[in-house]
């Protein structure tokens, strides 16, 4: 499940080190206020038998904002969503935000007008298009197609070796996290984007590098849905593999 939040705020851009860094801060703060021993278990230990943090969000969106070149255009109303297949993770967020009428995106003030639950898809068929609002992040073993290490672990992209086995092996771990059924097939990947950079830590540091993705993905339904509200490769929890709702 997603909470889709709308707002307003005064500022005029964003700067590109705030367009997703802040959010993972935000949310362990819904959750201390909303689900505090939920949020410190999640925080001290990730959940279940991988230790993965089950939730995800994406950037704060802009619809009627004039783009500007090299600028994160921040004018009129805004939208930004949070999710995760932990519907107490989602409760405790709404609960904290049903008190709050500004969340603080790092320095810019987003002034809160609406919370709304959004129900993940049902994917019925047991097939699912993913396409990712923000790049995916995979790191790889370095090694190359012998198995000799050639380098060390590194962020690997689409398209290099190794990418469609670690995110298979991801969405995996993550079914087996929620205990739902672990058999996901990654079936192909339909459209690839340029590589980006984004800061996931305070002062710009950390910046983590991918590249938005469309990809089919096959498996029980309820673990599509499941993933639907998590996100697409790793660190999800700092913004990254958003996927499109």
């Amino acid at each position: 499940m997603r909470l889709r939040v709308t707002f307003h705020t005064g500022a005029q851009e964003l700067p590109w080190d705030d367009v997703l860094a802040p959010g993972r801060a935000l949310l362990y703060a819904l959750l201390e206020r909303g689900a505090p021993e939920l949020g410190k278990t999640i925080h001290e230990g990730g959940w279940g038998q991988h230790g993965l943090v089950p939730f995800g969000y994406g950037a704060p969106v802009f619809p009627t904002a004039r783009r500007r070149r090299g600028v994160y255009a921040a004018e009129g109303p805004g939208i930004v969503e949070f999710g995760s297949p932990l519907i107490a993770v989602v409760e405790g967020w709404a609960a904290a935000l049903a008190s709050i009428p500004v969340l603080a995106w790092g320095a810019t003030a987003f002034i809160v007008d609406k919370v709304e639950p959004v129900e993940a898809p049902k994917f019925e068929t047991g097939k699912a298009v993913f396409r990712t609002e923000t790049p995916v992040v995979m790191k790889s073993s370095g090694r190359d197609e012998s198995g000799a290490r050639t380098r060390r672990q590194a962020w690997c992209l689409p398209g290099e070796p190794e990418w469609d086995v670690y995110v298979q092996n991801n969405l995996r771990r993550k079914a087996e996290t929620l205990g739902m059924d672990p058999d996901v097939t990654l079936e192909n990947i339909g459209w690839v984007g340029p590589k980006r950079s984004f800061a996931v830590g305070s002062g710009g540091g950390g910046k983590k590098p991918g590249a938005c993705v469309e990809v089919m993905v096959s498996g029980a339904p309820e673990t599509l849905s499941a993933l639907h509200s998590w996100g697409l490769g790793q660190a999800n929890s700092t913004g990254m593999g958003w996927i499109l709702a």
